[in-house]
């Protein structure tokens, strides 16, 4: 059976504030592919994973995440969108506080989810999936960069996505830290056929870890081959 596309994006303009900031985007994703988003600092990366999550409306050309058609989405199904995703942040966006646990269960709660024990156990799993179910009494504060990172993973992960999107996920963390995390993203995309689509600066975690590459760049996305990566 052929994988189905989580993102399909056509003759697609991305507005912020009004201001076109990319034009004429055409690309898919398919469902358990990892695929980097590339580009300079204001370049557009994160404003369009804003619009596949439903943070910034799409104005011009077609568009549909997870099945979902981002042109006609009203506001009060944004959080069905949300459902169907894991968003992952730069700086974690963790509730300071709530313990690890009482994040998570926040982030149930709100997604519909009712039974305490169901919400228990799919907390201890993810937490789990990811080597944190021994910290899950902690606040975050308590817990270094790359433990929070995992954490906001397993956030991520809680209403089974079929789509990762990660904002910058490395960017705070030391290299040793942000191996860790790229070893855990691309392992719970194969084991959950999960797709990922990755913004990052980081260039030598491209490298170690290559794969399908969009760059962002003069109002425009291009796929670019890892032979031909400019890091400049």
């Amino acid at each position: 059976m052929e994988a189905k596309n989580v993102i399909e994006l056509s003759q697609t303009s991305i507005y912020q504030r009004s201001h076109l900031v990319l034009s004429n985007v055409n690309f898919t994703l398919k469902e358990g592919e990892f695929i980097y988003l590339i580009g300079k600092t204001g370049s557009g990366k994160s404003s369009l994973l804003k619009v596949l999550y439903g943070d910034l409306p799409l104005d011009n050309g077609l568009g549909s995440v997870v099945g979902m058609d981002l042109k006609t989405l009203k506001t009060s199904k944004i959080p069905d969108l949300r459902r169907h995703l894991g968003i992952v942040f730069q700086d974690f966006q963790l509730l300071t506080d709530r313990t690890v646990e009482q994040n998570l269960a926040f982030v149930l709660k709100a997604t519909g989810w009712k039974d305490s024990k169901t919400i228990q156990a799919r907390i201890d799993e993810v937490l789990d999936s990811v080597g944190m179910l021994s910290k899950k009494k902690m606040m975050p504060f308590r817990l270094s960069g790359g433990e929070q990172q995992r954490v906001s993973i397993a956030r991520a992960l809680l209403n089974h996505p079929d789509l990762i999107l990660a904002d910058e996920p490395t960017g705070n963390l030391d290299p040793e830290t942000s191996n860790e995390i790229m070893n855990l993203l691309l392992s719970v995309s194969a084991q959950n056929n999960c797709a990922v689509l990755m913004a990052t600066h980081d260039y030598e975690i491209i490298r170690r870890y290559p794969a399908r590459m969009l760059r962002c760049e003069d109002g425009s996305v291009f796929e670019v081959e890892s032979e031909t990566l400019n890091v400049e």
